[in-house]
Parts: C-alpha cells; structure tokens; sequence
C-alpha cells in the first residue's frame, strides 16, 4: 500500500508546534487516534512532507509527519 501524499496543516497548528519546540513546551496530541503528550524538538521539511521531532512523555524519541498528528485542542 503506498503512502498518502502529504497534506499541509492549517498554519495555526504548524506555528504553534514551531513555538512549542522554540520554549520546550509539552504538548497533547492525538495521533492514530491516541492521546499522548509530546515535547516538540524540531519541524522540518523532508522527503515532500513536514515532519515533527519529539520527545515522548516516558523520555523516548518519536518522528511524526504533520498531516497524521492533531493537537489536543484541535481535536
């Protein structure tokens, strides 16, 4: 099965993941449909897609393309 194209996400939303990862702020983000807290590392652009960098609550390390994740208050 080949992979969806990239959607862009609101600007909103893309800002306030870039300010999340400019203070170190943590995040409530569902992603497949699951609720989990996320503390924003980087957002760039690679391969066609915007992608997310982040540490996980339990001090782990996710990458996640924009278009799959909504923020909490989004959700």
């Amino acid at each position: 099965m080949s992979e969806k194209p990239y959607a862009p996400i609101p600007c909103v939303q893309h800002e306030r993941l870039e300010f999340a990862a400019l203070t170190g702020q943590w995040l409530e983000v569902k992603v497949d449909g699951v609720r989990q807290r996320l503390r924003p590392l980087d957002v760039y652009t690679r391969e066609g897609a915007e992608w997310l960098h982040a540490e996980t609550d339990g001090g782990g390390a996710r990458t996640l393309r924009l278009d799959r994740l909504v923020l909490a208050e989004d959700a």
